[in-house]
């Protein structure tokens, strides 16, 4: 299999839809109500678990795409940029799929019923455990911080490639 010079527009749609989702996803995470032992989750929690699993569909999509349409690295990177950029790159894919994974284990540990925005129950991965649910809760708070950071890495090298490098190296994941 040859890797391709360029992104396909498949990668950018997986990628640009992901972006968009999780700029809705962080906000109704942090402002939905703090939960309580004993309550049910609400229309937040529902569109919180909703738009995780749409992230986590879209994810292993985009995932399964990369490795059968491999996009060879830019080759006028220094090698330190190109090892970091792959690495940033697989690091994003592990936190998001941690994330969304700790997020519903979280909603099941807590014996939650939930659906995909009121359409389609969702399965509980586990059993009610407040114990596990704590622990898992945690988990979930770490990974979506840790999230959060290389994201912003993953941002600033983007906009050093646009405001300071200048090599165009950005043109490949763009819209167009």
């Amino acid at each position: 299999m040859t890797a391709q010079l360029h992104y396909g527009k498949p990668a950018k749609i997986f990628h640009w839809l992901i972006v968009g989702l999780l700029a809705v996803q962080y906000p109704i995470g942090w402002l939905m109500p703090d939960i309580h032992r004993g309550m049910s989750p609400g229309a937040a929690m529902t569109f919180h678990i909703s738009i995780g699993i749409a992230i986590l569909a879209l994810t292993a999509l985009r995932f399964l795409w990369r490795l059968t349409h491999p996009v060879a690295p830019e080759s006028s990177l220094p090698v330190w940029q190109r090892l970091s950029s792959e690495a940033v790159h697989w690091l994003l894919y592990v936190l998001v799929l941690a994330t969304t994974i700790s997020g519903w284990l979280f909603a099941s540990y807590r014996g939650w019923s939930v659906s995909f925005f009121y359409l389609v129950p969702l399965p509980m991965l586990a059993s009610d455990n407040a114990a596990a649910g704590r622990a898992i809760d945690g988990l979930h708070q770490a990974t979506e911080w840790a999230l959060l950071i290389i994201i912003g890495i993953h941002i600033a090298a983007a906009l050093a490639h646009i405001f300071i490098y200048r090599d165009r190296v950005m043109q490949r994941m763009l819209p167009g």
